[in-house]
């Protein structure tokens, strides 16, 4: 790459803010002879455009000889990320590549068929006369000849090895953060019936009562692994599969190449990885086959894919711990931090704690929540407010509470199956609702009167009945579980304020948050300590349900008329690669605190 040529590669026609400084700093950095540079930069600062300017200084065709790697790569986790960057006329340039079930076939009789399921994924030798013209492939051509080619993380990381999108010289990685936890829900190995198309075909032996589970579960992948193999192979020798044979042969191909990665790694004596299994249930029951670190994944999906690496965030809060999570040795990796324009006077927190909300104190502190919400609702009568509800269990139970008080009219909320279609609609609405949300701390825009408050209801730890949590905190890293937890306190904070001239108020419900605040102090960036700092109590309206609905064409008791949760929809590999990442919807576990991690620590049952 060429560092010199980030500045002028900013595709806005001016900066705002601190882009320029951000800019020439991270010029610096790469012309410094770092490899890697971590970009801390807050929400509002223009990510994004910033990644743009990085990946522009990638080498050219022209500039490179044949061996040499060229161009750039533009990844995020999020889905919604990505869309905004197809959305947005400055980025237009970033050719955007999803993954085939995102696209439905265009030949007559397949129009709603998605392009993984259509003819050419069902019948052997299928010569399509207008692939030049389908969805996908015609994506996936634009994108692997520009010099920008944008996509999902999971997309990145499930071409490696592709001959098509091969190693480049600039990958630029947005929302960086979480890059670890991703890498380890990727290759997490999740085995129940759902996910196992040939579970009645095998005996699940009971691992977790071997005397090394870990080994007793590697011999038995190597059994699965040769069944899903066999399987699969009897359905590829088939002329024509229903689009359920296909969907039934790619998951049994999928699977194979899970167990036969966590057999290899598990049997490589060089891996850096260790692996946890946890089987509750015992024999017969499903096994979730879990990786910590996963360093070596990490190498083979992005950095062997470039040259030269951007890193943006606005909550890597720690950069040797960050570095040491994905593999990096932080001696060789750079960090640019940009400073926050916004005005703590339009980011403010409040203290409106209840008591906590802990397993164990939930039954007593969640019904004064709901008051809260209700007094909240008269602070903001003609405003729309958000409330992260951590979990779809204290979703629940809060629009429950909110029915008896009488306001469910000013309620909306969401299940799993239509969590976008109900986001989107609540966005475009013009009433003064209030949003209760599970898990959308991140990726979330909420400018101008979208929102301009928000509540969090429940300190985000991590779930300490999950192995990974289990087994690090066993080694002490208990300053890594506070981190966690922080970031996604961050990111949450930052969804409703998202200019300088932008304006909202987040309210801290949990008591737990102000205790995760003490203890995680030192890693919490300047301008998010101010708002700690200024963080105060303020004066409320008393409990009045017709004064919150003052905002609204309603009157007490008229209900929200909301439907159930239902279970989640999708595939069965997309739910169960979620599952472990994703927030509980039981709300049950334990509470329990380890004797060293100090007095009444907060610890959560779910993440």
């Amino acid at each position: 790459m060429d560092p010199d040529r980030i500045p002028s590669a900013f595709p806005a026609p001016s900066f705002r803010g601190n882009q320029r400084e951000a800019l020439e700093a991270i010029r610096d950095a790469f012309a410094a002879d770092n490899d890697v540079v971590l970009v801390r930069a807050p929400t509002g600062s223009g990510k994004s455009l910033l990644a743009r300017a990085i990946a522009g200084a990638a080498r050219t065709p022209d500039e490179a000889d044949p061996a040499d790697a060229t161009d750039a790569y533009y990844t995020t986790p999020q889905v919604s990320q990505l869309d905004d960057v197809a959305e947005d006329d400055l980025l237009d340039d970033l050719n955007v590549i999803r993954g085939k079930s995102n696209y439905t076939c265009i030949l007559p009789d397949e129009s709603t068929t998605p392009v993984d399921r259509a003819p050419c994924a069902r019948q052997s030798g299928y010569d399509c006369s207008i692939q030049h013209r389908c969805p996908y492939y015609a994506d996936r051509a634009i994108a692997s000849n520009r010099s920008i080619a944008a996509m999902t993380l999971a997309y990145f990381m499930q071409t490696a090895g592709s001959e098509v999108f091969g190693k480049r010289d600039v990958v630029v990685i947005d929302e960086a953060h979480g890059l670890a936890e991703w890498a380890e829900m990727y290759a997490t190995v999740d085995l129940r019936p759902a996910t196992v198309p040939v579970w009645d075909d095998v005996g699940v032996p009971d691992v977790a009562g071997a005397d090394d589970p870990v080994d007793r579960t590697a011999r038995f992948a190597e059994t699965l692994a040769g069944v899903c193999e066999r399987a699969a192979s009897d359905l590829a020798a088939s002329a024509e599969l229903t689009p359920a044979e296909a969907a039934r042969r790619d998951r049994l191909q999928d699977l194979r190449s899970e167990l036969k990665w966590f057999v290899s790694d598990y049997r490589d004596p060089t891996s850096t990885t260790t692996w946890v299994v946890d089987q509750p249930d015992g024999e017969g029951t499903p096994i979730t086959i879990k990786p910590l670190d996963p360093e070596r994944y990490l190498h083979h999906t992005v950095w062997d894919r470039g040259n030269a690496f951007a890193l943006l965030s606005a909550t890597i809060l720690d950069k040797a711990s960050f570095c040491r999570g994905v593999g990096l040795d932080p001696a060789n990796v750079a960090l640019v931090d940009v400073p926050h324009t916004f005005p703590l006077d339009n980011r403010l927190l409040y203290d409106v704690t209840q008591g906590k909300m802990t397993y164990e104190h939930r039954d007593e502190t969640l019904p004064d929540v709901a008051r809260l919400l209700v007094r909240l609702m008269a602070q903001h009568p003609n405003e729309k407010g958000l409330v992260h509800c951590h979990s779809y269990a204290i979703q629940d139970r809060l629009a429950d509470r909110l029915d008896d008080f009488g306001v469910g009219a000013r309620v909306r909320t969401h299940d799993r199956e239509d969590r976008d279609q109900a986001l989107e609609s609540w966005k475009a609405s013009g009433d003064p609702t209030l949003f209760l949300s599970v898990k959308m701390e991140e990726a979330l825009d909420l400018r101008g009167d979208l929102a301009r408050w928000q509540v969090l209801c429940k300190a985000p730890y991590l779930n300490t009945s999950d192995s990974r949590v289990a087994r690090r905190l066993e080694d002490g890293q208990w300053a890594w579980y506070y981190r966690t937890a922080l970031q996604t306190v961050i990111q949450a904070a930052g969804r409703i304020v998202r200019a300088p001239d932008d304006h909202g108020a987040t309210y801290l419900a949990d008591a737990s948050l102000l205790d995760l605040f003490d203890r995680a102090r030192g890693d919490m960036p300047d301008w998010f300590a101010d708002a700690v700092d200024r963080c105060s109590r303020p004066d409320l309206p008393t409990f009045d349900p017709a004064a919150a609905l003052d905002g609204m064409a309603a009157t007490p008791n008229g209900r929200s008329g909301r439907t159930r949760r239902r279970q989640s929809g999708g595939s069965a590999a997309s739910q169960s690669k979620a599952r472990d990442y994703d927030y509980a919807d039981d709300d049950t576990g334990d509470d329990n605190t380890d004797a060293d991690a100090g007095d009444d620590h907060p610890l959560s049952d779910v993440w």
